[in-house]
């Protein structure tokens, strides 16, 4: 017969393949999510991945965009300012010069190429001794796209320093529409330069009158007998 004796545990003291745990912690989170990623559905973790791959994508999308500016600065439209849509075109002389005027009167046609209304005034030349206006009022408007036809008055107070025969001469002029406020000076040459020399010969460099003939005789003188 065998005997029995007592049960020996199977990993006893003396066992290589015992051990002493010291310090053990709870799983991780890192450990619980990929475990429950390893033990789910395939479905759910397909749509799992494609979920975090479209986060990525939007939140890298937001990153590298180009920021712009909340308030961008607006941009000055010169083109629509008062010198740039007006012209003037010298039209001619209004009344013939005589030898002893000391003013004229000069016709132009002022053009608005585009825009808004432009009030005008002629305020004077490059002269002291030269004054300008337009007549009959000395402001006149011309709306935006239209032509106006207008009179200028020059009239000479000084002929100290005036050019006789400039080739060219210009109007002061000051512009107004609802873009700025512009003095400007328009200059004209051919003919109005000539027409302006007229007057300034007229009025500074008159042609002396011609020397009457000198009498031949006393009159009413006779001889008494």
């Amino acid at each position: 017969m065998a005997g029995i004796g007592p049960v020996e545990p199977v990993n006893g003291p003396d066992d290589d393949e015992g051990f002493e745990v010291i310090g053990v912690d709870g799983p991780r989170l890192g450990d619980r999510i990929l475990g429950w990623w390893g033990r789910g559905p395939r479905w759910v973790r397909r749509g799992a991945a494609a979920l975090a791959l479209l986060t990525v994508g939007a939140v890298g999308a937001v990153l590298l965009a180009p920021r712009q500016d909340p308030r961008p600065e607006p941009v000055l439209d010169l083109s629509a300012w008062p010198v740039n849509v007006t012209r003037w075109d010298y039209l001619g002389l209004a009344d013939t010069i005589n030898s002893t005027d000391i003013r004229a009167s000069y016709r132009f046609r002022v053009s608005v190429l585009r825009g808004p209304d432009v009030t005008l005034r002629v305020t004077g030349t490059p002269f002291d001794g030269l004054a300008a206006h337009s007549v009959p009022k000395d402001e006149f408007t011309v709306p935006g796209g239209a032509t106006r036809r207008i009179t200028v008055q020059i009239s000479v107070s000084d002929c100290s320093e005036l050019p006789l025969n400039a080739g060219f001469h210009y109007l002061d002029v000051t512009l107004r529409n609802t873009h700025a406020i512009q003095r400007h000076s328009f200059i004209f040459g051919g003919a109005f330069s000539r027409d302006l020399s007229d007057l300034l010969h007229a009025a500074c460099a008159p042609i002396p009158p011609r020397p009457g003939t000198r009498p031949t005789g006393s009159a009413g003188s006779h001889n008494a007998d």
